[in-house]
């Protein structure tokens, strides 16, 4: 008997395992018959919004998109009541209409090519919408902020109609990045300030184009006046001179302006560059039209690995306010390594109250790869941000364990593994609040010396961490730019001592000698040596934990995960080396 029930199980392991698995299905891994055999039922008495009720298999709601939503719920496994959290919850796509990705590591635009006139791939969009309503994502910018003005040249637009139209039915909008300085870009005006009457009929023609084309297109977002981006600053005016103006035009129907605080180097040159985006907005505090939205980073710099939360968030008490995380991983190992960002996401809402935001948006990780995002388990990040944006009190590991069982059928082992993962990528990249060593313009891998006299400085590694003989760490304390002021109580007072200020913000805020004494009983150098060393212990762990559950995994996709880990242990062994040969060379004397 035993040997019988042996065998079965052998027999479904290679039956599952011969089945080809590519990692196109993403987490939407449903027969017909489970479809099938759930019953949709509208309900007036249900709140208006496009929640649902489970019950059984037998989902309530008030709106069609409601029993969308319901439906996917249902086939997780969930039961109950669940009503979507954000109103907003906008993927945005850094996608070039020439069919490049910034950050993107995961192949091509699935919506550009480079010409507006060759036909869509309307299946792989229509796949790409399901995924995306299956965990309640209600809307998508198309194009990358540092956006091209031929994006709002009819011919481009036209295009655009045809996305939004096979989007439509799925409940996502689609929304457009903007160069702020496009009507004279495209020489229709002289200027592009916002205050000039012709710039202002324009971009009304505009809106009224483009809602003529798409009656329920979202609105524009909008990178301006930095890193090279034109802006109001160009004419003498201010953001809010800028995004009203838009929001003008948007306004007739019903259109938002998403207008993003990562700005530095424009009036504030020189300053703390995580200081920046509170002194360029905190003056304008209530002087924003009402379909306005600030839009800000999760942390004050730049999407690294752990940053404390951006202070923007505490000081915008008039302004409608969105977080902007990042679902591609530009600083975490990019396409190579397996970090799972629910972590950092519930990290950030630890501190900042969802109810302060109106809405979330995800720098996407899609492109024309079969497996969407470059590495399989990268799926589970965009995943987490549609979860998340539904539901911010959801924990990581009941993330981790939805997207296990729908994508692998089962956990084998693999949700610690995921759990552990950023914080391993933290520790072997920069820990204790070390940040911003990255090597130069592609972020991918160390470069603690970093710096380049053509570059301004606040690029430059070395300026980070600041190194020296005395000690490491940027300080950003009352005694050094005072960059602890703009948090509010009692992060403010809590950052600003080093015998206070969390250790995983540590050298964020402060510049250390590396014998001072942490809460180990380990100094900071060694502390730094250990948790470079765990950094790499762990991505072993998880090479290991990988091997345990080759029985259960397909093979195609176990043996390209498992190339990743060893390229992940690879880079992470380089990281440590690096890293600590460098600073090394200040602490040992």
């Amino acid at each position: 008997m035993k040997k019988y029930a042996l065998f079965l199980v052998l027999s479904f392991i290679l039956s599952f395992k011969a089945h080809a698995e590519d990692g196109s299905r993403l987490w939407l891994r449903y027969d017909s018959t489970a479809m099938k055999s759930i019953t949709l039922q509208l309900d007036p008495a249900m709140p208006l919004d496009d929640g649902y009720r489970i019950e059984g298999r037998v989902v309530k709601a008030r709106t069609q998109q409601g029993l969308l939503y319901g439906k996917y719920a249902c086939l997780r496994g969930e039961q109950g009541e669940s009503h979507p959290y954000f109103r907003l919850r906008i993927l945005n796509h850094w996608d070039n209409i020439d069919g490049s990705i910034e950050r993107g590591y995961a192949g091509n635009s699935i919506f550009w090519d480079g010409s507006p006139s060759s036909p869509l791939n309307a299946q792989l969009i229509n796949s790409y919408a399901e995924a995306c309503a299956s965990i309640g994502i209600n809307g998508t910018v198309l194009n990358n902020v540092n956006a091209s003005p031929k994006m709002l040249t009819t011919a481009y637009l036209n295009k655009v109609k045809e996305i939004a139209d096979i989007l439509r039915p799925w409940g996502i909008r689609v929304y457009l990045s903007v160069n702020f300085g496009s009507p004279k870009a495209l020489g229709a005006t002289r200027t592009a300030d916002p205050l000039n009457p012709q710039v202002r009929r324009w971009w009304n023609n505009k809106a009224k184009e483009i809602y003529r084309l798409i009656p329920d297109f979202g609105g524009f977002l909008v990178k301006a006046n930095s890193e090279g981006q034109p802006g109001p600053f160009d004419y003498g005016r201010t953001h809010a001179d800028g995004a009203n103006m838009l929001a003008d035009a948007l306004k007739p129907y019903g259109g938002i302006v998403m207008w993003r605080s990562f700005v530095y180097g424009a009036k504030h040159k020189g300053e703390d560059r995580v200081m920046q985006a509170v002194s360029e907005f905190a003056d304008l505090d209530g002087q924003f039209r009402d379909n306005v939205i600030l839009q800000s980073k999760n942390g004050p710099l730049d999407f690294q690995p752990r940053e404390p939360y951006a202070p923007i968030f505490d000081q915008m008490k008039q302004t409608k306010q969105m977080a902007e995380l990042q679902i591609t991983q530009e600083y975490l190992g990019q396409g190579d390594h397996l970090v799972f960002l629910a972590p950092m996401w519930k990290e950030f809402f630890s501190y900042v109250e969802p109810s302060r935001l109106v809405g979330i948006a995800g720098v996407a990780n899609i492109g024309l790869d079969t497996n969407w995002c470059g590495h399989h388990f990268a799926q589970a990040n965009w995943y987490a941000f549609g979860r998340l944006a539904w539901n911010p009190a959801i924990s990581s590991e009941q993330i981790a364990s939805e997207w296990l069982g729908l994508t692998f059928n089962e956990e084998c082992g693999l949700k610690g593994m995921m759990l552990r993962s950023r914080e391993a990528c933290v520790d072997y990249m920069m820990p204790l609040g070390l940040h911003h060593i990255f090597k130069f313009d592609h972020h991918m891998g160390p470069e603690p010396d970093g710096f380049k006299a053509e570059y301004p400085l606040e690029w430059c590694p070395v300026y980070y961490h600041k190194a020296d003989a005395a000690g490491i760490g940027f300080d950003r304390s009352t005694r050094g730019t005072g960059a602890t002021r703009q948090y509010r109580e009692p992060y403010c007072t809590l950052y600003d001592s080093p015998a206070t200020c969390p250790e995983r913000y540590l050298l964020w805020f402060h510049h250390l000698p590396w014998d001072y004494r942490t809460l180990s009983g380990r100094t900071l150098w060694e502390e730094m040596q250990y948790r470079y060393n765990r950094g790499v212990s762990e991505v072993e762990d998880f090479i290991r934990i990988w091997q345990e559950a080759r029985p259960y995994i397909d093979e195609q996709r176990w043996q390209e995960v498992d190339a990743k880990l060893h390229k992940q242990l690879h880079d992470a062994q380089e990281w440590r080396d690096t890293c600590l040969d460098y600073f090394g060379s200040f602490a040992v004397r």
